[in-house]
């Protein structure tokens, strides 16, 4: 690991930090203020809401000035948006503090991540660097939460936001000696038809490779969101469940971590496959567990094999799509995905109303397990041995 991009990792994180802490405080402020159940779900849903509408601006914005005027655009949103609640901590303040935390944090992860990717020289390094940067948003989940209920218990709601509204800046100042990469040549204005998404969404192997990374997001959520469902049911504690959903996150940063050490003998397209078989067979036994140990085993498994698609993916992304149209082919990516988040909890809890927790997760096993034949494929759209980009 170079140490630019150690920098870059700890620039993600205190930015990441920033929203995961606030998402976490912001609910817990609006629900002792006497905001209902579905007005707290309102406001969780504008993290991920502002990501949809801002992902393609802000990775075509990444694609025309490359990595310091987007940052520097994020951190300031961000600065604002949690100073704003700090300020004025009504529910109002919140959905605006919730809004731009969260576009602020999609439109800096699309710019790293095409930095990063540019400054990779060969399909190998993309798998290492991507998997380093994979370990940012784990590091953040945990520790933004952490400090918030810290600071919420010791200090205040105000003292919290107004910390969580000072780690966008260490963001900024980690970041700021990056070396900008040369621009990618482009068409000059009117010299062809502007690109427009659907060009992008013609290239068969970004097409198959963005289903493929929907589907796995899909199981993320499904995880996520059933599993307290299963836990309830049976009675565990609520430390029993986040234990469970804990071992998770962990097993996927360390399969990350472990990911550069074996990135020259693995290929893309044999990880991503072997993960949708092995999350199909997970969901399968799953629900039928009786107790929170093998479920946690079972969490800890599935962590491995979600956890280290995502490096893959991008990897892929990087040499499926062209270069001058990176940041808009990773903002196309993030829109899917944060789309998905708003959408698939309310299509779990719809049909589990109808089918059962268990069945929702047998019937998402059924569809990844479906698409795996989708991710064997994937092996058609990349070279036999890693290309270097020498417009680099």
């Amino acid at each position: 690991m170079t140490p630019e991009l150690m920098r870059l990792i700890l620039a993600q994180i205190f930015l990441h930090a920033a929203m995961a802490g606030t998402r976490m405080a912001a609910p817990l402020l609006a629900l002792s203020q006497g905001a209902s159940a579905a007005a707290v779900g309102g406001l969780l849903a504008l993290f991920a809401l502002s990501q949809v509408f801002l992902a393609l601006p802000a990775g075509r914005y990444a694609d025309r000035h490359g990595l310091r005027r987007p940052l520097s655009y994020a951190v300031a949103a961000a600065v604002l948006g949690v100073g704003s609640a700090a300020a004025f901590p009504s529910y109002p303040v919140l959905c605006f503090a919730a809004l731009l935390t969260g576009g602020a944090t999609g439109t800096a992860v699309i710019a790293l991540q095409r930095h990063v990717g540019r400054a990779a020289e060969s399909a190998t390094q993309l798998k290492q660097v991507f998997s380093w940067l994979g370990i940012a948003p784990a590091v953040a989940n945990f520790a933004g939460p952490f400090a918030a209920g810290l600071l919420i218990d010791h200090a205040g709601y105000r003292t919290a936001f107004a910390v969580m509204a000072c780690l966008p800046l260490v963001c900024w100042y980690t970041a700021r000696r990056t070396r900008e990469l040369p621009p990618v040549a482009v068409a000059p204005a009117g010299a062809g038809p502007r690109p427009r998404v659907w060009d992008l969404l013609r290239v068969r192997m970004f097409r198959r490779l963005l289903f493929v990374n929907w589907l796995q997001s899909s199981c993320w959520d499904v995880h996520t969101f059933v599993l307290p469902l299963i836990g309830h049911e049976r009675g565990f504690s609520a430390s029993t469940i986040g234990t469970i959903l804990g071992v998770f996150a962990v097993a996927a940063a360390l399969v990350r971590l472990a990911l550069p050490l074996v990135a020259a003998r693995v290929r893309e397209w044999a990880v991503i496959a072997t993960s949708s078989i092995a999350t199909a067979l997970i969901f399968a036994v799953y629900p039928l567990l009786p107790s929170a140990f093998a479920m946690g085993v079972c969490s800890v498994l599935l962590g491995f094999a979600l956890g280290a698609v995502q490096p893959m993916v991008m990897s892929m992304l990087h040499q499926v799509t062209p270069h001058a149209r990176h940041g808009e082919a990773l903002g196309l990516r993030l829109m899917t995905i944060n789309a998905s988040s708003v959408a698939m909890p309310l299509l779990f809890g719809a049909a589990g109303a109808v089918v059962g927790i268990s069945g929702v997760f047998w019937i998402v096993g059924l569809v990844v397990g479906g698409g795996s034949r989708a991710a064997w494929l994937l092996r058609d759209g990349l070279p036999a041995a890693p290309q270097q980009d020498h417009s680099r």
